[in-house]
């Protein structure tokens, strides 16, 4: 978990050595004092293991730095674009408006905003408005169309149209900040007077890891699974002891209140996508009861990916837990009552979050919001579909275990793989596998849904998507692989990257056939792959070698070749639908 740190705890990161950090530019536009905000940024960067070059451009000039092409900002060619232009900043503005032109307000900066995300080929992470409340029509402003209180408002909802409409703007929400902590701790009236400065210094640490939050999630750094506890997490008691009916659950008043709106906001987490887990010390028929008989449980075991519940230790457990959904652990939310078992975890995977939840079961909801553990950057209707994918895993790894060796594991699987290329259908789940997947991605590119459409009408790239099903279900869209025509005799292989579901079902071998395939058709001889370290990317290092790609010897790229003309077709059981 990430303590609580002060503004002076960032500003002391500042001086550690980020050198082995991952590398990120980011640009930082405002038209206020931003000095202290880029610090604050800076040190929550370290935290978060950045290596951080941060341009942060001269002092009111967001409208130059962002519009023209000439500007210092457009040279830096930044991954990320943080744009801050402060409530103080506009209501002056509005105040020197007649009220016609006032009604017109958020419509004008709207446009604005519409355009620089439009014309910005980086990342884009927009503050949006916290309130300032003028008091000149008091709760009247509600009915006043050119009243400040209404245009901030619907300011703010635009910019959510905005957002929703445009893949590379993000919205750094401060209002809800301000919700949150009050307006009081948001703003400082000194500093503002005295250095133009809008946010108090208790603050910024917040909006900092705020502003992370969405950098890790574009980065393809978020949290994809929830283990939970059951006892006294779930519901109140313990289900072995006091029976089915007396456990706490329900909607009347009590305690049980508290684990039944616990439960439906786990539920809501699972339907956006969010893998759930169960790890209990119980009799697994014991644990199972009030899923499948409690006429208060809100989560069922349809909603429960894996569920283990046995009497060995939780650590053990959610290794084994990880070996079936096979993602990191630093992808892991853990959450249980008990401390003892959240410290037990925390030292021996370090990797895994777990939140130290309040003694108090009712302030377990509002804790948890206050993290902000579930970060995206994407959302589609694959999300929905993945407990359903992970359960029918498990169903394949009990098979793998009757089979004395691999070839007859794969073979009994039965799996088919489609065969397509980029189209309106797939090109939403193309770009959110390119941000989701970081240990199977060979040179972590990331593209959005506007830059996978580019690419499916250049004429320079060829790309291919494989979709896999077996005799148990279809697994969906689980790799890409985009190769650029380097030359009449060379393709270089732009991006590969896989989902991790389907390592050890011998994709890299059928997808390189059918990459030589194409290869041979349009008389190419040689295929290139490059290989670019990550943090997370240790797992295809040695990917190239093992297909028969050959090394070339250069200091400064990993950079290795396929001669197509020698290559022998690589065993595989998968069949082929071509669909292209």
């Amino acid at each position: 978990m990430e303590a609580v740190l002060s503004f002076n705890d960032l500003k002391k990161n500042l001086k550690k050595n980020v050198s082995t950090f991952t590398k990120i530019k980011i640009g930082l536009c405002g038209d206020s004092t931003t000095s202290f905000l880029s610090m604050a940024i800076k040190g929550m960067g370290v935290e978060r293991k950045y290596n951080m070059e941060l341009l942060e451009t001269e002092y009111n000039q967001l409208e130059r730095q962002l519009l023209f092409t000439d500007s210092e900002l457009h040279a830096f060619n930044a991954d990320v674009i943080i744009v801050f232009q402060a409530t103080h900043k506009l209501l002056q503005q509005y105040n020197c408006l007649s009220p016609d032109k006032q009604a017109l307000l958020a419509d004008e900066r709207l446009e604005f905003i519409r355009s620089i995300s439009h014309s910005c080929t980086s990342k884009l992470i927009y503050f949006n408005y916290p309130e300032i409340d003028d008091t000149v029509f008091g709760n009247y402003a509600n009915k006043i169309e050119h009243s400040f209180v209404l245009q901030v408002r619907k300011l703010n909802y635009e910019l959510m149209k905005l957002a929703q409409q445009t893949p590379n703007l993000y919205i750094c929400d401060v209002s809800s900040i301000q919700n949150m902590v009050g307006r009081s701790s948001l703003y400082n009236s000194s500093l503002y007077i005295s250095a133009d400065m809008v946010f108090s210094l208790d603050i910024l640490p917040q909006i900092a890891a705020s502003v992370l939050d969405i950098i890790d999630a574009v980065c393809g750094k978020f949290k994809k699974c929830v283990i939970l506890d059951l006892d006294n997490t779930l519901w109140g008691g313990v289900i072995g002891d006091d029976g089915l009916e007396n456990i706490e659950l329900g909607q009347g008043l009590g305690i049980g209140k508290a684990f039944t709106e616990f439960q439906r906001w786990i539920k809501q987490l699972k339907n956006r996508g969010i893998i759930l887990a169960v790890c209990s010390k119980n009799d697994e028929v014991t644990a199972k009861e009030p899923f499948e008989k409690h006429p208060e449980m809100v989560l069922s075991l349809d909603d429960i990916a894996v569920f283990i519940a046995n009497w060995d230790n939780k650590v053990n457990n959610i290794y084994k837990i990880q070996s079936i959904l096979n993602i990191s652990f630093d992808s892991m939310v853990f959450i249980d009552d008990n401390a003892v078992e959240r410290n037990m975890v925390r030292e021996n995977i370090p990797e895994i979050t777990v939140p130290e939840l309040p003694d108090d079961p009712a302030e377990y909801l509002e804790y948890l919001y206050s993290l902000h553990l579930f970060e995206t950057s994407s959302y589609s209707s694959e999300d929905m579909k993945r407990t359903k994918q992970y359960q029918i895993e498990s169903q394949r790894i009990l098979l793998q275990k009757k089979f004395n060796n691999e070839v007859d594991f794969l073979k009994e699987l039965d799996m088919t793989s489609e065969v397509s290329i980029f189209n309106p259908y797939n090109i939403p789940r193309v770009a959110q596998l390119s941000q989701r997947s970081n240990q199977f991605n060979l040179r972590t590119v990331r593209f959005t849904e506007d830059e996978i459409n580019a690419l499916s009408k250049n004429e320079h790239y060829q790309n291919f998507c494989f979709n896999l099903t077996d005799k148990y279900g279809d697994y969906g869209l689980i790799a890409v692989i985009i190769l650029e025509k380097q030359n009449s005799d060379t393709l270089f292989i732009h991006s590969w990257f896989m989902s991790c579901r389907v390592l050890q079902r011998g994709m890299e071998n059928f997808a390189l056939n059918i990459l030589v395939q194409y290869a041979r058709q349009h008389h190419y001889t040689k295929i290139m792959g490059e290989y670019i370290p990550t943090a997370k990317n240790k797992l295809v290092e040695h990917h190239y070698q093992q297909l028969g790609f050959t090394a070339i010897k250069d200091e400064t790229r990993k950079q290795y070749m396929l001669d197509v003309n020698t290559y022998s077709e690589r065993e595989c059981y998968i069949k082929e639908i071509k669909n292209y």
